[in-house]
């Protein structure tokens, strides 16, 4: 019987060993240092007022869990193609009835279920962190105000008010979404990488260019004292490499600006689209490449 055009299981059975692949690699050792910033940034901020130190907490807790994540997916991804085709495992997946285009969708799923899963834990992590903060600076708010009931309710509603506000989960799912982004690009790029460190140098000059398209942008659309060339390979730059200021919500999430849902989903809309993209190419290369 022929086998059919796309299955689930089988994306589904490769993502699942890619997945343990990634965990077997210690790349959770990661995770382990954000714990120990997390923890090192909650003792040295004791002498802040309390406003600060929340806004501080939040800062430091949400650009490491972007860092890292970021880290992760290109890491992660680079890897991948170069390691199976060094340890013959794709000749092995590929001499069955699998599809390259479920290859490459399984290899991005076991990525993404990593990233999900580093995503939960370094969440959680913060938010333990910022909800232990908060009942120490809450206790301190009792002792201090304790004969002044008006000033202590008024304190005490000030103090939730700074330490926790439900725009922090939206933020850290765009940060996860971020960084499916980048695994989708890093995977793209593997497929006519060199090697897997080739991979990753690129990864990493695209994650600093998508960080300067607004520069590009603005300098572009000015047009003070440029070539016709120059603007039109400043437009390709722009085009070619994903917009990440984009996902960065965070900072206005941390300065207490309220996250609209419908810039959520727009964003959501945008990552998506882009790794949608980015997998497409992906395929299209790998379809015609020599193993």
């Amino acid at each position: 019987m022929k086998a059919p055009i796309f299955s689930t299981a089988r994306v589904m059975a490769i993502g699942r060993n890619t997945f343990t692949e990634l965990v077997r690699q210690k790349v959770f050792y990661f995770l382990l240092l954000f714990a120990l910033i997390m923890i090192g940034s909650s003792s040295f901020l004791a002498k802040i007022s309390f406003q600060g130190e929340f806004q501080m907490l939040k800062d430091v807790a949400l650009g490491a869990m972007s860092v890292f994540l970021c880290l992760l997916a290109i890491l992660a991804t680079a890897m991948l193609l170069p390691r199976d085709l060094e340890e013959r495992t794709i000749f092995t997946i590929l001499s069955k009835p699998v599809p390259r285009y479920e290859y490459l969708l399984g290899k991005l799923l076991g990525v993404v279920m990593m990233l999900a899963l580093s995503t939960v834990v370094m969440g959680m992590l913060f938010l333990a962190v910022l909800l232990m903060r908060e009942q120490v600076v809450l206790a301190d708010t009792h002792r201090s105000l304790a004969g002044s009931p008006q000033e202590l309710a008024a304190a005490i509603a000030e103090v939730k008010r700074s330490a926790f506000t439900w725009d922090l989960i939206p933020g850290m799912a765009i940060l996860l979404v971020k960084s499916v982004l980048l695994a989708s690009l890093t995977l793209f790029i593997s497929t006519f990488a060199t090697s897997g460190i080739f991979a990753i140098l690129v990864a990493a000059c695209a994650y600093f260019i998508g960080h300067l398209q607004v520069t590009a942008r603005e300098y572009w659309l000015s047009g003070i004292g440029m070539h016709w060339w120059t603007r039109l390979f400043t437009a390709l730059i722009a085009l070619i490499f994903p917009d990440l200021q984009a996902f960065n919500l965070t900072d206005d999430i941390v300065a207490g600006v309220h996250l609209p849902m419908d810039v959520f989903w727009q964003t959501v809309a945008l990552g998506g689209a882009y790794a949608s993209v980015y997998y497409a190419l992906a395929c299209f290369l790998f379809q015609n490449r020599e193993l």
